[in-house]
């Protein structure tokens, strides 16, 4: 009879930093837009490398849109669910990717013709790569490329079909709870 052990691991923390995004597709000419994240984390280990790391995150997103030959800011604030799988090596490196869920909670957006510029919901996939420190304190650099629409509106001179693209850096924590 063999008998397997896992370790198993639990931890939280904060975690903060920069957003540059932009928009994809579509018939819009953007250029990038520096927001910012922040919010806490849960990361549950399993083995030796692996763990998954749920976050809830205010996010702001955005881009800056040429319309009329002029340029406006664009910007929709989340509140960002990320699920991501770690790999982790023994020097503290890792890999992570996984889906993430970005709930609409407001937007600002200077074209009046236009009611609601964002849908409620915007799915994506992110992946990046870090270092976490033994006592939890990391660096990560991710990319989330999204899988639906950000547009929810009609217009003319907008075809509303592109999605959010972002670049995150990012500062946190892990405060190990059982270790």
């Amino acid at each position: 009879m063999t008998i397997t052990s896992f370790a198993q691991t639990f931890g939280f923390g904060p975690k903060a930093g920069v957003n540059l995004s932009n928009y994809q597709g579509g018939n819009i000419q953007t250029d990038a837009k520096v927001g910012y994240h922040f919010g806490g984390m849960l990361n549950f280990g399993f083995g030796n490398v692996f763990s998954i790391q749920p976050e809830v995150l205010f996010s702001t997103l955005g881009a800056k849109v040429e319309s009329s030959g002029s340029k406006a800011d664009f910007k929709i604030n989340y509140l960002t669910v990320p699920v991501m799988l770690k790999f982790r090596t023994r020097s503290g490196f890792y890999l992570e990717a996984g889906p993430q869920a970005g709930f609409r909670l407001s937007e600002s957006v200077p074209d009046q013709t236009i009611d609601h510029f964002a849908k409620n919901l915007d799915i994506s996939l992110g992946a990046g790569l870090g270092y976490q420190s033994n006592i939890g304190l990391g660096i990560g650099f991710r990319y989330v490329a999204g899988l639906s629409k950000v547009g929810d509106f009609s217009s003319q001179e907008i075809n509303p079909d592109f999605k959010n693209s972002v670049i995150q850096g990012s500062l946190f924590w892990v405060i190990p709870i059982k270790e």
